[in-house]
């Protein structure tokens, strides 16, 4: 296990450095001048000269790049050019409202998606499955945005049971954080609980028809026992995948359903650095999210080895 971890950490330099390379170079492209949108409407030349002198604007990318790296590695991502605050300070305020809101939404995900993919496979051709396909149906059917309103008028404005926006930091009051993420938390789990089912029943499916698992029931086991401890086991690694590479991608941030509910994450800023030509807070972001991705699919890895030790090799 250590010898595979001290090579896989090992793999994720390079790894890194294209991602940087790829991240600043992509950032080049974007349109507009920030030193332009920096000096205001009068655009006073010399204002403009010293905010490309301040921000290094006026050297080549390559001494950009480097300069941009080393900040990095201490540390330090750059200054938001629109807020003038540290695009760290930033990324440190709206990262734990995106690990909550995206927590909250895989453990929505697993708890319907992967009971209801089991279900669905082990009783195969009952009402149950058809249940559980109807169900993965409308949930990658259902527009988020839609889905959100409805909660929305259901729960706060009809039943006045939770907040119809807003947010609450965990540090301040627990439950009323809960309550302030439970809904945009279900509208990014119910998505992908739908497609959790049906990977989950596909799986198992294969796996049911597998030879051990036949052995395993003529040796006289209970069904219980052969799905739960010899099925579904392996039946999870594709499931573990796909787990890490949406929990990644809902660290990236769900634009549609932080604006509708007016949650501080993630989406909102990049989609506002974006607009804003904030060149620091968009490298910022991006590289944190390609660092999650690589970091998730090393721990999906490490999980597949505790699934079935037979990956090892």
């Amino acid at each position: 296990m250590l010898k595979f971890l001290a090579r896989r950490l090992v793999q994720l330099i390079p790894t890194l450095f294209f991602v940087s390379v790829l991240i600043f170079s992509l950032q080049q492209l974007l349109p507009g001048d920030p030193a332009l949108v920096m000096a205001g409407e009068e655009r006073d030349p010399d204002v403009i000269a010293q905010i490309r002198q301040q921000y290094r604007l006026d050297q080549p990318v390559p001494v950009q790049y480097v300069w941009w790296v080393k900040g990095v590695l201490s540390g330090d991502f750059g200054e938001s050019l629109r807020i003038k605050l540290p695009v760290r300070e930033l990324i440190a305020q709206k990262l734990p409202v995106t690990i909550q809101l995206a927590s909250m939404a895989i453990i929505i995900a697993f708890l319907i998606g992967i009971p209801a993919g089991i279900i669905s496979a082990v009783k195969k051709g009952t009402a149950w499955d058809y249940g559980a396909n109807l169900f993965a149906l409308w949930g990658i059917s259902t527009p988020n945005f839609w889905l959100g309103i409805m909660l929305i008028f259901l729960f706060s404005i009809e039943l006045g049971w939770l907040p119809a926006s807003g947010y609450v930091p965990l540090s301040e009051n627990w439950r009323a954080s809960f309550a302030s993420t439970i809904m945009p938390a279900f509208v990014l789990g119910n998505a992908f609980a739908a497609i959790l089912m049906r990977h989950t029943r596909s799986a198992m499916l294969q796996v049911l028809e597998s030879d051990y698992v036949r052995t395993a029931r003529a040796k006289g086991l209970s069904e219980r026992s052969v799905i739960l401890k010899h099925a579904m086991r392996n039946a999870l690694t594709p499931v573990i995948t796909l787990g890490a590479l949406q929990l990644g991608e809902l660290l990236s941030g769900a634009v549609l359903t932080e604006q509708i509910f007016s949650v501080p994450g993630f989406g909102k800023l990049i989609v506002d650095a974006v607009f804003n030509r904030d060149y620091a807070v968009v490298q910022g972001v991006v590289l944190v999210t390609a660092t999650a991705y690589i970091v998730l699919n090393l721990m999906a890895d490490v999980a597949y080895i505790l699934v079935n030790p037979r990956l090892r090799g």
